[in-house]
């Protein structure tokens, strides 16, 4: 069955049982009624996945593998901050009239910076030290950059991103790891979502780096369930797991810039039903 999902019902029972009522406080996020979007949230969560052993989408209800990559390389290969680039309407609320989110997400991945080695952006920086320095330990991005946050119409929420490469007894290529550092996740509605991008992502970049796919570790400093998300949640975590799909990356791509959203499915993925018409805090 599948582990993703053991791990997400775990999660969920720990906040659930153990987690801290934001009731009463003051807090930014609201419903659409205007009501406040209060939480019960748990700090420092963190959960290991081992791609190597499984691809780690839920089967609980269905995570849009498309739309995630699509997103993904919204930010991580096309370096935009305009939501006229994605497929998807999940950025609508915080675009401006011309469609931008400001210097946020994609816009901080594309600002080149000067190196020894010369003019380059986090991105090719990463792509570059996977191949020439693999051992070293800093190889990573940060686009929680203070100060352009007042040009930033969303704080970032998964903001950094490390990467590790070891070695295993008995394998010809060299394993890569990484850690999603995020300061918020909303459980129900994105925390799946999240993992399955950077998953996506460590795929990528072992491919295109000539590397096997190791653990991602994603590490959450507050990890909560909105108010009007906890009956939903308890809900879902009362599913059954189902078994784990097939992941599938088109092994005849070699440039992380020449992947698309085409590029990724999962085979035998077999999902309990979805839920339909999850509120939305802002």
């Amino acid at each position: 069955m599948s582990r993703a999902d053991h791990i997400f019902i775990n999660m969920c029972r720990d906040i659930l049982e153990n987690g801290t009522d934001t009731k009463g406080e003051k807090v930014r996020p609201h419903w659409e009624d205007g009501a406040p979007a209060y939480t019960i949230k748990k700090f420092g969560v963190v959960n290991r996945y081992d791609l190597s052993e499984e691809f780690p989408i839920m089967t609980l209800r269905r995570t849009a593998l498309k739309s995630c990559t699509d997103e993904l390389l919204w930010i991580w290969q096309q370096k935009s901050n305009n939501i006229h680039d994605l497929h998807s309407h999940i950025w609508d609320e915080w675009a401006d009239e011309d469609g931008s989110i400001g210097k946020a997400y994609g816009y901080q991945l594309g600002v080149k910076h000067q190196y020894k080695e010369g003019m380059m952006d986090q991105v090719d920086r990463v792509i570059y030290d996977l191949k020439n320095n693999p051992f070293s330990r800093r190889i990573m991005t940060n686009i929680y950059v203070h100060q352009d946050l007042h040009e930033m119409n969303l704080y970032p929420c998964a903001y950094s991103m490390t990467f590790n490469v070891t070695q295993k007894p008995g394998h010809e290529k060299l394993i890569l790891n990484a850690i999603l550092n995020q300061r918020s996740n909303d459980v129900l509605t994105a925390n799946n979502w999240n993992v399955v991008q950077y998953a996506v992502l460590v795929h990528m970049l072992a491919q295109v780096c000539d590397m096997e796919v190791g653990e991602l570790v994603h590490v959450i400093a507050d990890a909560h369930i909105y108010d009007r998300h906890v009956p939903l949640i308890r809900e879902l975590i009362s599913r059954e797991p189902l078994p784990a799909p097939k992941f599938w990356l088109n092994p005849d791509v070699h440039d992380f810039y020449q992947f698309t959203r085409d590029d990724v499915k999962v085979e035998g993925y077999e999902t309990h039903p979805q839920i339909k018409d999850i509120p939305v805090a802002i």
